[in-house]
């Protein structure tokens, strides 16, 4: 006699790896916070399917862990490269996990949200299009959802690490 497990809907085995990946994501973290000696608590959270993990420190006005995200979040970009290799080691699949430490990432969003909403102005009052700061992929995400938002259209032009929104008044 066969016995056959029943079928796992597709949804339930992408949480759970998502999960699977922020467990995975935790410990390597953990090890490396021993490691610097650094203090602090890892929170694991599946966002816009994607496991999401922070490293936050247990007393707000620490701020040695600030260190891991470094000047400008090169540290956080080359850590969560990292991460994702340790998870991807672990399971066998290309992680899309996103790590903040810190509160950087959060930070730099709502400044990012800032600075694209004055763009979408200046576009509006304007009507010519508007080309910002070279940023890297995630922080063009962040400003292309804003203007996707507003009713714009942008666009990311140039060549890595150069590379730059273009923000355009919708046709």
């Amino acid at each position: 006699m066969t016995t056959t497990q029943p079928e796992v809907p597709e949804v339930g085995r992408s949480g759970n790896r998502l999960e699977e990946e922020g467990e995975i994501a935790a410990d390597y973290l953990e090890e490396l916070l021993d490691i610097a000696d650094l203090d602090g608590d890892i929170d694991i959270d599946v966002e816009h399917g994607r496991a999401a993990v922070e490293i936050v420190s247990e007393d707000p006005d620490d701020r040695r862990l600030r260190r891991l995200a470094g000047r400008d979040g090169e540290v956080l970009e080359a850590l969560q490269e990292l991460t994702r290799l340790a998870v991807q080691a672990k399971t066998g699949e290309r992680s899309r996990l996103m790590l903040d430490v810190a509160g950087y990432r959060a930070g730099r969003r709502a400044e990012l949200t800032t600075v694209a909403e004055e763009a979408i102005e200046r576009v509006r009052t304007g009507g010519a299009e508007v080309a910002l700061e070279p940023m890297n992929a995630y922080e063009r995400k962040v400003v292309h959802d804003v203007v996707s938002a507003a009713g714009l259209v942008s666009d990311s032009d140039g060549v890595e690490p150069q590379r730059f929104v273009v923000i355009r008044p919708a046709s």
